[in-house]
């Protein structure tokens, strides 16, 4: 590869790291929402960096930003979630022990553990794109691609048999919690609704993901009272077992559409559990990260996206990811390596940033006020009738709080759909 791609490679992933970060410590704001705003920016990108490099190199260079924007968000976005109890839905399931560490001044210890969790997790997952790679492009994709319908299933049962575990009437309000957000995702997909605001045309995603774990979670956390002062904890109070633990599941995660981070640790917990909150949050992180960079292999493989980066990605670059070992698939991992590296010591900086001021903030004025900027991104994305998804999802949203479920069971907004699309599509090996 010429040298000075390389070095534009290294610009621009750790360009797209800065906007990662940003995207990644503003509450409610989801991955795929930042997506689709790299993407809309393609264009002015394009006229910008054009007379400085060779054309070639322009789709390549702005994937690689979209990429390194994406791992670190995963990365960073555990700031929030541990400090505000503000998570993007790939990590709703970390409040709680998040909050438990903040609890006991050790806010900085959780996000070491979801720092380091998410290295390990996105180290591993590097290394192993290549012979995933390889085998997929060699048969093995076809038998992911059949055993889709009964892993979905499985995973569809898994979240809402762990509802049960809490008494029945937790388990029948886990269940129609999973429906409902079900039938809204299912809604979203399929029907014709204007997503239009003053930006351009946004994605129904980000109105949907926002009211179903951005606003509920937002608003009960104004409620909340004061945080102790923080003290620094352990450097490392994990090691990297729960980040490797996170990498078999998130291999699953990466592969089967609908099953997302949360989906993926709620499974993982069933099978493994953690009686150390740290531990848990270090292995949700790393199931995020390996879930980011697999979604390339996925995308160079089939030419699907499993996630909003993936599919960005090849609404610019197209077939060229595709084939092993493509030089745009090579440049995305090198995006993806340096993105991690920046994310570690951007996640670990922030939090540090945190535990110093979080005593001093209104925890009710900051909740309100990322609310009001969340609910007008969405106006200005995707227009009223995105306001009115976010809206009624929000109405959703609150059931965990009401009937005291875990919030994963939200996670069928996704799951469901997911697995409706490929039943339709399936067709069993038998008469």
């Amino acid at each position: 590869m010429d040298p000075l791609l390389l070095a534009a490679i290294v610009i621009t992933s750790l360009a797209g790291s800065v906007l990662g970060l940003v995207s990644g410590l503003v509450p409610g704001i989801h991955v795929n929402t930042l997506a689709a705003l790299l993407l809309s920016s393609y264009a002015p990108i394009s006229q910008t960096i054009g007379g400085t490099v060779p054309d070639a190199w322009i789709s390549i260079l702005v994937c690689c930003c979209i990429v390194a924007a994406g791992v670190v968000h995963s990365f960073v976005d555990f700031v929030p979630s541990v400090f505000l109890g503000a998570p993007d839905s790939e990590d709703a399931v970390s409040v709680l022990p998040g909050h438990r560490l903040l609890l006991q001044g050790l806010g900085q210890e959780a996000v070491s553990a979801a720092a380091i969790g998410s290295l390990v997790g996105c180290s591993a997952a590097i290394a192993l794109s290549i012979p995933m790679q390889y085998a997929m492009l060699n048969g093995a994709y076809g038998i992911v691609d059949a055993a889709t319908p009964m892993v979905l299933g499985i995973a569809a049962f898994v979240l809402v048999a762990g509802e049960f575990r809490h008494g029945p009437r937790t388990g029948l309000s886990g269940a129609a919690a999973f429906l409902i957000s079900g039938a809204i995702g299912y809604a979203c997909m399929t029907r014709p609704i204007p997503v239009e605001g003053i930006l351009g045309e946004g994605s129904v995603m980000f109105p949907m993901l926002t009211g179903l774990f951005g606003l509920p979670i937002l608003l009960s956390a104004g409620e909340a009272g004061g945080r102790p002062p923080q003290r620094r904890g352990r450097e490392d109070p994990v090691g990297i077992w729960p980040g490797l633990k996170g990498v078999v599941t998130g291999c699953i995660a990466g592969w089967f559409p609908g099953i997302t981070s949360t989906v993926g640790a709620s499974m993982a917990a069933s099978v493994m559990p953690e009686s150390r909150p740290e531990r848990f949050i270090a292995t949700v992180a790393s199931i995020g990260t390996v879930t980011s960079v697999l979604a390339l292999v996925t995308l160079s493989v089939s030419g699907r996206g499993r996630t909003g980066i993936a599919l960005a990605v090849w609404e610019v670059a197209g077939d060229s990811v595709s084939g092993f070992m493509s030089p745009t698939f090579l440049a995305l991992l090198l995006a993806a390596a340096v993105a991690s590296a920046a994310g570690f010591y951007l996640t670990i900086a922030s939090g540090r940033v945190f535990s110093r001021v979080i005593g001093r903030m209104d925890q009710r004025r900051m909740s309100t006020a990322v609310a009001l900027l969340v609910s007008i991104l969405v106006l200005l994305l995707t227009g009223p009738y995105g306001l009115a998804v976010m809206v009624l999802c929000s109405v959703a949203g609150f059931i965990p709080n009401v009937c005291g479920t875990g919030r994963a069971v939200l996670c069928g907004s996704l799951l469901l759909p997911a697995l409706i699309f490929r039943l339709r599509a399936w067709t069993p090996p038998w008469p």
